[in-house]
This record gives structure tokens, sequence and C-alpha cells, in this order.
């Protein structure tokens, strides 16, 4: 939906054995698309079930995204369950201020690999994934947190409060700013004109060898990197600093409803990507819209400081999942008997008695010494940001607070009197990720 992945990795292409029946449409420059609407301009991005182009709308004059789904029947599909909440989405919102991605048109496209479920899309620019490692992963200043967070927030209490559904996948890729951190990456600040016709020479095997040429590239790139890693390691180079954000548009939407429901209709038990998955959902407890709000908690940690709040790992007689417990409980104390006991698969993980099964020993590390100990954050900023996303980190999803109760919450109004010292002593090196190296004697 942008010019980074709309739900896949933003570094590896999609490879070439899934452009085959069932799977992805071939796309070249210049084609054409919804009687010639549409033409395609360049990829923007790819996922498990679709790829996205940028492209030109020659009614509207304007660029768009083309979302074009793989065509076997369940990927197809899941892209009607899309449509749908896409299209509540867009009608309940005729002025585009809710923060959440607007659904321009729908249509079908007969290729070689078979029917795929198109969606044009508003075009947007980098996800907040980009605009971290655009970062160096330093963490953004917090005045920018918190203007990223109210877009966030808005486009929630949207979906919540006023459509009833749960987006099941928030995290900074799935959040897009409004341009592009370049400007010569974004189709109108670059000036560039749109491609109307197929460029000559662009023949039927044009997409599959930029593939290759990509790949081949972005293996010579890694071998420079890694390179060039072990020299600044063995060289003592100076560390990467944070860079100015100034000029660049933060404003931001909510994106990408391939996994969403409708809260009176859910249909998976398993939801939300790994790292900012909620307790309830590794339990199994049943979800609601709580679920969303962990999440952004996750992702305004990642905002501030540049890691993921948790990043777990199985380990020797232990899963993933129970040290993505103990990740939490360290940061937030025991999880409540009741809470712990309570979920069907409760029994793999705690004892009777709400304790883990496998990894006894926890070193607590709350949020506010975390961020001042670790990231070097002021005493002040770090009460005030874990007096933010605690309440929303709270083990009884009814407990955590709803997106327009946050939006009201005081942090909003705060200004860091502290900002300019705060990210200069944040340059020393990083200590791992999260909170994720914190466990001792498992």
């Amino acid at each position: 939906m942008s010019c980074s992945s709309p739900s896949g990795s933003e570094e590896d292409d999609e490879g070439i054995d899934s452009y085959r029946k069932g799977g992805y449409h071939a796309v070249r420059v210049g084609d054409q698309f919804s009687g010639g609407r549409y033409i395609a301009q360049r990829k923007l991005g790819w996922g498990q079930f679709s790829i996205v182009w940028l492209a030109y709308d020659t009614r509207s004059s304007k660029y768009v995204a083309l979302k074009i789904q793989k065509s076997a029947a369940q990927f197809a599909q899941a892209a009607l369950h899309e449509i749908e909440l896409l299209s509540a989405v867009a009608n309940s919102d005729p002025s585009n201020s809710k923060c959440v991605v607007q659904l321009i048109d729908h249509f079908k496209h007969a290729g070689p690999n078979g029917q795929h479920q198109c969606m044009v899309l508003e075009f947007l620019g980098d996800s907040l994934l980009r605009l971290i490692r655009h970062n160096h992963y330093k963490g953004l200043q917090l005045e920018k947190v918190r203007e990223i967070c109210k877009c966030i927030l808005t486009g929630l209490d949207y979906l919540h409060r006023e459509l009833g559904i749960i987006h099941t996948d928030l995290k900074p890729e799935n959040i897009l700013l409004f341009s592009t951190i370049d400007p010569a990456k974004d189709p109108i600040r670059s000036g560039i004109k749109p491609i109307l016709e197929r460029p000559e020479g662009n023949l039927n095997g044009g997409s599959t060898m930029n593939l290759i040429e990509k790949k081949l590239k972005r293996r010579a790139k890694r071998a420079v990197a890694n390179i060039s890693g072990r020299r600044d390691s063995m060289g003592g180079a100076m560390q990467k600093s944070e860079r100015s954000l100034d000029g660049i548009d933060v404003r931001c939407k909510v994106v990408d409803f391939g996994n969403a429901c409708w809260a009176v209709k859910q249909f998976a038990k398993e939801i939300q990507t790994r790292q900012y998955r909620a307790p309830e959902v590794i339990l199994q407890s049943g979800y609601s819209f709580s679920v969303d709000m962990w999440s952004f908690a996750c992702t305004a940690f990642e905002l501030a400081t540049g890691d993921m709040l948790f990043a777990p790992k199985d380990g020797q007689g232990y899963s993933e999942d129970e040290d993505h417990l103990a990740l939490m409980m360290e940061l937030l104390g025991k999880i409540p008997r009741k809470i712990a006991i309570g979920g069907a698969l409760s029994k793999d993980y705690f004892d009777r008695h709400g304790d883990l099964k496998r990894i006894r020993r926890l070193k607590f590390w709350p949020l506010d010494r975390l961020l001042v100990e670790k990231y070097k954050f002021p005493e002040t900023d770090a009460q005030e940001i874990a007096e933010f996303l605690c309440p929303l980190l709270d083990f009884t999803p009814e407990n955590r607070p709803t997106a327009q109760q946050c939006l009201q919450h005081p942090w909003f109004n705060i200004k860091s009197c502290s900002q300019n010292e705060m990210t200069s002593e944040s340059n020393v090196e990083k200590l791992g990720v999260g909170v994720s190296n914190l466990k001792v004697g498992k």
C-alpha cells in the first residue's frame, strides 16, 4: 500500500516461484488494469497474499496503490473479506480524516496465473518500521512519538468504537506515513511524469529478470555491509547517531486489513505478529479490541526507543511462547493467577498456582527503570511514558484503556524538557533488543 511492504519483509523480494497458477500476477511497467484506468508505474512491496504496485489513475490524474491478490481461491476469499472491511471504513469516513487507509476501487483482473482480486488504495508513504530504521534504531524524539501515537489512536478509536473492527495485526510495518521519507521516492514531490505506455523492450521476462537482478544486487550489498560491520567492530568505529527528522511529515494511517475482523464475527484464534501479541492470545483466553491496545503500547515503546519491547526466543527446555510470557512478567510483574490459568492453553505454560512451569527465575525490571537505566531517559520522561503505557499492558484485558480514553491522557499535553539531553545520551551502544536479555538461570 506504500513504498514499503504491505505485510511481508521489507528487505527480501517475493521470489519468482510464487509467480505461477494460483499465485502472483506478473506486472510490468505500463501494464493497464480495469479497462485502462490504472497504469502500473513501479512495484511498492509485497506480502504473503499479494503484491502492491504504484499505479496512475487516468480518471482522477492521481497516483494510487494497486494491491493485486494471489489468484488461488483462499486468497480471493481473503481479499473479499478485506474489501468488505475497507468498504465500511471508507463509507463511514467520507472526509478521510480518521487515520485509516482509504479504499478507492476494487475489481477483478484476469491473467495467465488466474483471476486476481484487486484493490485500489490511496497512495501513502513509508512504514513506521522504515522510519525507525531511517533513524538507526535510536528512538524518535518524544514530540514525534506523541504525534504518531495520536494518529494511531485516532484510527483505532474509529475502528473500535464506530465500526466494531479489530485490526489484529497492529505493528510499525502496518502503519504508513502520509508521504515518503525521501522526497525523490514520492511520485508527486519528485516531479516525475507518469508512465502512460509500456516502455520499449519491456518483454514478458522483464519481471522475472528484475527479481533476479535485484536479488544479486542485494546479496552484494549485504556482503559489503558484513565486511564493513566486521571492520567497525574491530576498529571501534563511531556508532551511527539518530538522524534529524525535521521536514518529515510523521502523520500516519493504519493499513493492511488482511487479518482484521468484526468483533462480533471472529474467525482466527491465533492473531497478531509475535512481538506484538497480547497474553490472552498466547493463552487462548478469547480476545476483543484490547488486543490492539496491547500492540499499540508495544509499537509506542518501539518508536520511543528503537527496540522491540518483547523479542522472545525459544531455549533449552522452554518454548517461544513461554519465554514471551516470562518477558512480560519481568517487565510488568506476575500474571494474576485467574488470568494465568484461565486460557485453553494455560496448562501448557503454568502450574495450578499460576507459576511458569519451566522458567522459574525471573529478573524484574519495571518499565520506568528500564527506560532510565538502559535507554538513558530522564527520570521525568520515563515516569510519564510508563504512566501512559503500563495501563495498556495490563494482563487483564478489560482493564486496558480504550483508544478514546488514551487520546485524553495528559501525556499528550506534555513538553519534554530534557529531550535533547536524552537523545544525546542515548547514542551509547544498546545492550540487546527490548527486554529480551533480562532472564537469568533458564
